[in-house]
């Protein structure tokens, strides 16, 4: 079978390690080792079009902002809305965090 149509493993020693790690500046160093400068990038992208969506900015908008694709911005909106709630956990952290 083509390992494209396999579905990943939740319990891969990747996601425990990423939880090992202690500080913004560890995190990134982390990923810069695991990923390229585009995947990173395109990551935080979708992270900044996440956020803003959950603010209520609309397409336009969103796209004038970050130059992401209309085809990113919708994918981002349906893991948004139809995902396993990850980013809106991930805001209510974050938002406390700042508080």
């Amino acid at each position: 079978m083509n390992s494209r149509n396999k579905q990943t493993n939740p319990d891969h020693d990747l996601y425990k390690a990423i939880l090992l790690l202690e500080s913004p500046e560890e995190c990134y160093n982390f990923f810069c080792d695991l990923c390229t400068m585009s995947e990173m990038k395109a990551m935080e992208q979708r992270f900044e079009v996440a956020k803003l969506l959950s603010e209520g900015k609309i397409y336009n908008d969103i796209l004038e902002l970050t130059g992401t694709s209309s085809a990113t911005i919708s994918r981002v909106n349906r893991s948004l809305h139809y995902g396993k709630d990850s980013y809106w956990e991930l805001f209510r952290k974050l938002k406390e965090q700042e508080e």
